[in-house]
């Protein structure tokens, strides 16, 4: 039996990078997958396409995640094509990164609204979903840099942060209820993000990482599957790092 068969997982942000592979994952290990973004455009169709033909149920969603009443629309659409969410996966995510000496009011609004307050839209929305069921599995997506802080990112890091505080706290909140909440946190992975970097960053970053290389989406995807799968029953409340031990 695959580790998800028979769950339902609903995961955000995730028509490329982390949250594509999170989605492709879980499939390919038996979940049915409802996923959101922005839009609904040709990266959203491919993925959709592709999950399908795994032989399990998949749809696209177009969302702001950072949006209260698009995320209640967005819980309320999916309960009802799919019958059930058994596992969230909160991964919509930015940066704006300066200084604060150059960052505006705005870059900080921004990020702390896609970052941090869709992780509160989305879970206040799925804990209705999950307390009838009396199971679910909540994973956000935090950051190293959340717990350690990073030059440039202070928007970013205190998003990430806050994503740490919240789950801890959603995790004593509702385990009562058999519904689990923990953070993941990854280090330097490569995406499309950090592709645009110049190869002389990356180098210095990798120096840094005592496992001498970066991260793979996939790295981060194995780790949401242990924590949506049953073998992580009495793991809840935790932030586990994906990091080569750059951050320990």
């Amino acid at each position: 039996m695959k580790l998800l068969e028979g769950k339902t997982a609903l995961i955000t942000g995730a028509s490329r990078g982390i949250g594509k592979a999170i989605a492709i994952t879980f499939a390919n290990n038996g979940a049915n997958v409802a996923f959101s973004d922005l839009a609904y455009d040709e990266n959203a169709q491919k993925l959709e396409t592709e999950l399908n033909a795994l032989g399990i149920k998949a749809k696209a969603y177009a969302s702001n995640a950072a949006s209260f009443e698009a995320a209640e629309k967005l819980i309320t659409d999916v309960a009802a094509d799919f019958g059930q969410i058994d596992i969230l996966v909160n991964n919509a995510g930015i940066t704006r990164d300066a200084l604060l000496m150059r960052m505006s009011e705005n870059d900080w609004d921004l990020v702390m609204n896609v970052n941090l307050k869709s992780v509160f839209n989305l879970t206040k929305a799925v804990q209705k979903v999950m307390l009838k069921q009396r199971f679910g599995s909540i994973i956000n997506m935090s950051s190293v840099v959340g717990r350690s802080g990073n030059p440039g990112q202070s928007n970013y890091s205190a998003s990430k942060a806050g994503i740490i505080g919240f789950t801890k706290s959603i995790a004593q909140e509702l385990g009562s209820r058999n519904i689990r909440c923990n953070a993941v946190a990854p280090g330097f992975i490569e995406t499309e993000m950090t592709a645009q970097l110049p190869p002389e960053i990356k180098e210095t970053w990798i120096k840094d990482i005592p496992l001498r290389r970066t991260g793979k989406p996939e790295d981060v995807a194995n780790l949401c599957l242990f924590l949506g799968s049953d073998l992580s029953s009495y793991v809840s409340g935790q932030v586990i790092n994906v990091c080569g031990a750059m951050n320990t």
